[in-house]
């Protein structure tokens, strides 16, 4: 589901902090923004399908026009053939056209109970977001608005193999 544009063109979603991995500036959001996004992938855990493992995941994408774009994990008795909810959050934003993306929020956790930890992304959805993002893309882990971490995309993924390593 595509929430529409919930923030004004004008309305500043990121500051600057320290970088916990390195000592460097990086980009966070301000707290509306990352709430906004906390209850939109909460909302996502909802929609997933997840018969096998039930274990729901729902992520939020936030574009840099202000779109958020939602997506829950989907599974297959194939488990090859599950896709998570980072990469269906945003896969489907790609799929309309959208291409720049600032932050992505993740919260999973047994259907029907609330998140008792954080759902990191995997090795391939980390590697999905460095196609599609950059380096300080956002990724917030939460259990709720209250409880969650937040990290740039350099932090989960250091060495990154994207498209400049093949040119």
């Amino acid at each position: 589901m595509c929430f529409g544009c919930i923030f004004s063109e004008k309305q500043e979603v990121s500051d600057k902090a320290m970088n916990k991995y390195d000592g460097t500036e990086k980009m966070v959001l301000e707290r509306h923004v990352s709430d906004a996004l906390i209850q939109a992938a909460l909302e996502a855990r909802t929609m997933a399908y997840a018969p096998y493992s039930h274990y729901t995941v729902g992520a939020a994408l936030l574009t840099a026009e202000g779109v958020i774009y939602q997506g829950g994990n989907i599974e297959n008795a194939s488990y090859g053939a599950t896709n998570c909810a980072e990469r269906t959050a945003i896969f489907k934003a790609v799929s309309e056209g959208c291409r720049q993306f600032r932050a992505i929020a993740i919260t999973g956790g047994m259907d029907g109970e609330a998140p008792l930890d954080y759902a990191y992304p995997c090795g391939i959805c980390r590697q999905v977001m460095g196609e599609f993002a950059g380096r300080d893309f956002i990724v917030i882990v939460a259990k709720n608005t209250a409880d969650f971490q937040e990290y740039c995309l350099e932090e989960l993924l250091p060495y990154g193999f994207g498209g400049e390593s093949i040119k």
